[in-house]
């Protein structure tokens, strides 16, 4: 079956990211409006979750990058077409945007911020940790998407298990972004913008790093152009 086109794939991103930021940073709204029902790992298991299954529904479709620096990352390593990474992009921070708007339109207080990342350690410190947290899920991406010796269908449950992991140890220190699209969304409509810009070089250095070791560690140079993953 051949793949759908470029505006088909790239709306598969902007839904894929208005899941995450509507499911994610939901369910950071939700906890800080009912008394923590949910605690840092409730909110860690939500994002893993949604990225999980959104992998499944749209990996076939669009490679399911959902995530500026994933796309970029594929770029760099020459996985993905660079003269589709603008459209990728821009689909998945208009999805986040979206998702944000939606979850505005319901609280309209803004609680939370939205679900808006802000670090609360020192910004080198909050750098580190979005570098090093996205260089782990990109490696674990370049894994399973471009490695036919990796896991294959479970693609979806080992990207979804690293978001959820970071989530996990990260989500309290930086809010575990690993998305400028993610931090975008909410950022934009609840006019949070505190050290945005380390939730963009941070994800995207990080993503880059992460998809460099991969190929070191893998041993093998793929070529100019190799599917996309």
């Amino acid at each position: 079956m051949a793949r759908p086109n470029l505006l088909r794939r790239s709306l598969a991103e902007g839904l894929a990211a208005f899941a995450l930021v509507f499911a994610g940073c939901g369910a950071i709204i939700t906890d800080a409006t009912r008394d923590g029902v949910l605690g840092a790992v409730g909110v860690a298991l939500v994002f893993g979750l949604i990225i999980m299954v959104m992998v499944y529904a749209t990996g076939h479709l669009s490679g399911a990058h959902i995530n500026p620096a994933v796309t970029v990352a594929f770029t760099l390593t020459r996985h993905f077409p660079a003269r589709d990474a603008l459209a990728y992009i821009a689909a998945q921070l208009i999805g986040a945007v979206c998702g944000a708007l939606l979850l505005a339109a319901i609280w309209t207080s803004h609680p939370a911020s939205l679900g808006a990342t802000v670090p609360s350690v020192s910004v080198g410190s909050a750098l580190a940790y979005e570098i090093v947290l996205t260089a782990f899920l990109m490696f674990v991406i370049m894994a399973v998407a471009t490695d036919t010796r990796a896991v294959g269908a479970a693609a979806a449950i080992a990207i979804g298990a690293t978001v959820g992991l970071d989530a996990l140890f990260g989500g309290p220190i930086t809010g575990a972004s690993m998305n400028p699209a993610r931090s975008f969304g909410p950022a934009l409509v609840a006019g949070e913008w505190t050290d945005f810009w380390l939730y963009v070089v941070g994800p995207i250095a990080g993503a880059a790093l992460g998809g460099f070791a991969y190929q070191l560690v893998r041993g093998q140079t793929p070529p100019t152009n190799a599917p996309e993953a």
